[in-house]
């Protein structure tokens, strides 16, 4: 499969995460995974396969995620082989609440893909989530990094 065929996958793959979150539908949002895929959440929380993640999701959506927004903001694509990519995908979400049910404010964070042409398809094979600060850490870190360059 060319470059532009991993990529389009990837894309489509970002898009129905986010409909599949949006909808708060727990096996939606699995369907997109790989049967033995890994999945890392923002705590570190980690969950193997499929039905895993979707047990894990599922009490999620109908409780702190539950009125939450996600919206994919960046995605990037490196094609590794033609059955494997990297993704970088830039997300904010609104709407969520923290696990003690207190409002969380707008969130943004990465989250880091690997994708794979399986059988059925494209699915992530492996997904590592963080949320990036939002106090200007980063700006001061890149600020840093330009002047000593």
């Amino acid at each position: 499969m060319s470059t532009s065929g991993s990529e389009q996958a990837a894309h489509d793959i970002v898009a129905a995460m986010a409909d599949a979150w949006n909808a708060h539908d727990a096996h939606a949002f699995a369907a997109i995974f790989a049967w033995n895929s890994d999945f890392t959440n923002v705590f570190g929380m980690s969950t193997h396969g499929r039905e895993e993640i979707e047990r894990f999701h599922r009490p999620l959506f109908e409780t702190m995620f539950k009125e939450s927004r996600l919206a994919a903001i960046q995605t990037q694509v490196r094609q590794i082989r033609p059955d494997v990519a990297a993704v970088d995908l830039h997300w904010e979400m609104s709407g969520a609440r923290d696990p003690s049910g207190n409002q969380w404010p707008s969130r943004r964070g990465l989250m880091n893909l690997l994708i794979t042409r399986e059988q059925e398809g494209w699915a992530i094979m492996v997904m590592h989530n963080m949320e990036l600060p939002s106090d200007g850490v980063a700006d001061a870190q890149a600020q840093l990094q330009a002047r000593h360059q």
